[in-house]
């Protein structure tokens, strides 16, 4: 395969990571700020997501830093666009009916 297609190949790959990884970790913060047990959403999330880029990292550039950097676009890149999709940031007094004035 050509180098041009394997650096194509490595920046979906990293795209693909990075959906993963941060649609993973909005699913984590809005299933968190409702459980009973948030430390542990939050742990677990966090262990799964980060061991699946790294290895995802690790097969996708196989030992060359020119892949390493074209996953880490890709990656960069699918941040940016789950940022776009999530919409704004959740407000925890919203669900609970307070306004952003009062006091607690």
């Amino acid at each position: 395969m050509s180098d041009a297609l394997m650096l194509l190949m490595a920046c979906v790959a990293g795209a693909a990571l990075g959906v993963v990884f941060f649609g993973g970790l909005w699913w984590t913060i809005r299933k968190g700020l409702t459980a009973t047990q948030p430390a542990l959403w939050f742990l677990g999330s966090l262990l799964l997501r980060m061991g699946i880029v790294v290895t995802g990292f690790y097969f996708a550039a196989g030992g060359q830093w020119r892949r390493l950097l074209a996953c880490l676009l890709g990656f960069i890149i699918a941040r940016l666009v789950v940022m776009r999709r999530a919409g704004a940031p959740l407000d925890p007094r919203a669900s609970r009916g307070e306004e952003a004035g009062d006091a607690p």
